[in-house]
């Protein structure tokens, strides 16, 4: 896990003052700022109880990137050999010799056994503790924040461990964790509110369509259709539902899809898919809500569903993921927690402060048990939301991080939208040198799960004016810019390194070295894109034309589905984690690259497109029939 944080000082190895431990004391993790909104009240009385839990450090974890390039690159002879869910759990577990490691300091420190609990994963230790022992454990002083809207919190500045448990310990908490919620937005959200309006991650619409539908090609620079993609993209294949494929796109609550839609839809534009709907797995109460409708409640899903299950047919099930329920919502973590179980209790489990917590006892909402593993893997999944990373901590966004690449090895290939912002983050929001966002910031904000090293992040591109779709496209500057950049918080995977490289090589960006992460060592993103322009989506009985990565994203997810189908049908392996293969040499020319255009933010005009892979299309988009040639030409 450390691995993933490489570009993030979270164990600085200073010693502290040393106690009646068995080695020295080190600085484990600390905090740089109080949050925004937040005030230090008052030292918490130490006889009061602190619940402490100890996320026990996963085995082999730091390999973790090794055996997904194992499976995933094309020069690989364990390509395409991708592992069972017990494969994955086996791999990871934390080893008896960390458990016991932790057990014994606990004990030889004072703590009676009878107070540590083991949970039945053994992804972490739980002690009952007072506030004086913890902070004598921990080398910490633990306080009481107020929030300006009334909440306390308990938590510390930084905390140490002794030198020869570091190792075996990811995280405590309480400790310093609780700022990811206060650092999002002025409304304080969390990431379970991902699906609530106004969260600046969904599709924007130009309005209503004012003119006839088109029935033809000719207007695909002003309207893009299902045909308009099929001939950009040469998809010229349906697949054929082979065997087991499967196609997963994900929506949070209160995202829902209108069934009148759809049927508008697919009657002027898919008469085969008339009546269909998506296949829904309910997670943590999600359900398609019909109570709140409109554009920043349907649009998503609609367009998502519109478009994915337009291009894969009505012979290949969609599955519609709907996480959370109407009070909660739902976080990625909450939707990754259901589809494996392990997840739940990772590194010490979901953060309460950033991710819903079920039963849920508010009023309306749902009282079941928390989704672990009950949702079934889907072989491609799209995701089109997204968070800015400076929302997020770098403890929360690598653990996450680590799980898709766990589902990489599953075989699942993992699609996110790069944001609509082009270097700014969520809502045009940009960095202050303290971490803070504000609209008036000066520096490049960089979203995620796009930074990921182990997801597929798809930008956005669109027909310029007077263009048809047998010309090059641009990237989209239209209503939107396609979100790229650099990471703050991953280091850049080997996998793109030589396409990024020439890059920084031959266009190099002419901004001062503090507003955009300039070292050339971090994730490059995004990875590939697709059209996000001038979509025809029925939204409550009506046509809009709608914008974003947020249509890229599911039209690529269609794509790969179809050149599993054929992979399947052929009797290989799904394609599974593609950038590894995607960024091969064995790829080359295998996407339309995209050379016009930038991704203006933060008061610039971001970077330029260019020959190659860039930081505003990425590869380029799809170019189906050599696409589907040199996957099957694989093992």
């Amino acid at each position: 896990m450390k691995s993933l944080l490489s570009l993030v000082v979270l164990s600085l190895g200073l010693l502290a003052a040393a106690g009646p431990a068995l080695s020295p004391y080190v600085l484990h993790e600390k905090r740089t700022h109080v949050p925004a909104g937040w005030t230090l009240k008052r030292r918490h009385d130490p006889s009061s109880r602190i619940p402490l839990r100890f996320a026990l450090a996963q085995r082999n974890i730091d390999d973790i990137g090794k055996y997904l390039m194992e499976v995933s690159h094309p020069q690989s002879e364990k390509y395409g050999k991708h592992w069972s869910a017990g494969d994955v759990v086996d791999m990871f577990a934390p080893s008896d010799e960390t458990i016991e490691a932790v057990r014994s300091w606990l004990m030889q420190s004072g703590v009676e056994s009878n107070r540590i609990r083991l949970t039945s994963s053994k992804g972490w230790i739980e002690v009952t503790s007072t506030v004086e022992e913890a902070e004598r454990l921990l080398q910490a002083e633990y306080n009481f924040y107020g929030h300006n809207s009334g909440k306390e919190h308990v938590a510390c500045e930084a905390y140490h461990l002794p030198e020869n448990i570091a190792p075996h310990v990811d995280f405590v908490l309480p400790s310093v964790h609780f700022d990811a919620k206060l650092t999002r937005r002025d409304s304080i959200e969390p990431a379970r509110s991902v699906g609530q309006p106004g969260a600046g991650v969904g599709p924007k619409t130009a309005g209503k369509l004012s003119s006839a539908l088109p029935t033809d090609l000719s207007t695909c620079d002003e309207y893009i259709t299902l045909d308009c993609l099929r001939a950009l993209y040469g998809l010229n294949d349906t697949p054929s539902a082979y065997g087991s494929n499967s196609y997963g796109i994900v929506e949070y609550t209160p995202q829902a899809y209108l069934q009148t839609d759809l049927d508008i839809f697919f009657g002027n534009f898919s008469p085969t898919l008339y009546g269909n709907s998506p296949y829904m797995v309910s997670i943590d109460g999600g359900y398609a809500q019909t109570e709140y409708q409109g554009f920043e409640y349907n649009g998503e899903s609609n367009l998502d569903l519109q478009y994915g299950m337009g291009l894969v047919g009505p012979s290949q099930t969609v599955t519609l993921y709907q996480a959370g329920d109407m009070v909660e919502g739902a976080s990625f973590n909450n939707f990754l927690d259901a589809l494996d179980a392990s997840y739940c209790t990772f590194e010490g489990g979901d953060d309460p402060t950033q991710d819903a917590t079920y039963p849920d006892p508010a009023t309306g909402g749902y009282d079941g048990p928390e989704a672990c593993g009950t949702a079934p893997l889907s072989n491609v999944i799209s995701t089109s939301y997204g968070y800015d990373e400076a929302d997020l901590t770098a403890f929360y966004t690598a653990r996450q991080c680590a799980e898709y690449a766990k589902l990489g090895l599953m075989g699942v290939t993992i699609l996110y939208s790069s944001g609509d912002y082009g270097v700014a983050g969520n809502g045009g929001l940009c960095l202050n040198s303290d971490g803070s966002q504000t609209t008036n910031g000066t520096m490049f904000d960089p979203s995620f799960p796009g930074t990921c090293p182990y997801i597929t992040s798809v930008g956005a591109t669109m027909v310029p004016a007077g263009s048809t779709v047998y010309e090059p496209e641009t990237a989209c500057e239209e209503v939107i810019y396609s979100g790229g950049g650099w990471s703050n918080y991953f280091a850049m995977p080997d996998y793109q390194k030589t396409a990024v490289e020439y890059y920084l090589t031959n266009y190099y960006p002419d901004y001062p070295s503090d507003i955009w992460n300039s070292t050339g060592q971090s994730r490059a993103y995004p990875d590939i894109s697709a059209n996000g322009a001038n979509y025809i989506v029925a939204i409550d009985g009506e046509f809009e034309l709608v914008y974003g990565t947020s249509c890229s994203s599911p039209v690529s997810g269609a794509i790969f589905t179809m050149i599993n189908d054929a992979r399947l049908a052929a009797g290989k392996s799904t394609i599974g984690f593609i950038n590894p293969t995607i960024y091969s040499s064995a790829f080359a020319g295998a996407f339309n690259d995209i050379t016009m255009g930038d991704n203006p933010g933060c008061g610039t005009n971001g970077y330029n497109a260019s020959v190659g892979w860039d930081p505003v299309t990425g590869l380029g988009t799809p170019n189906f029939p050599k696409l589907l040639a040199a996957w099957l030409a694989l093992p």
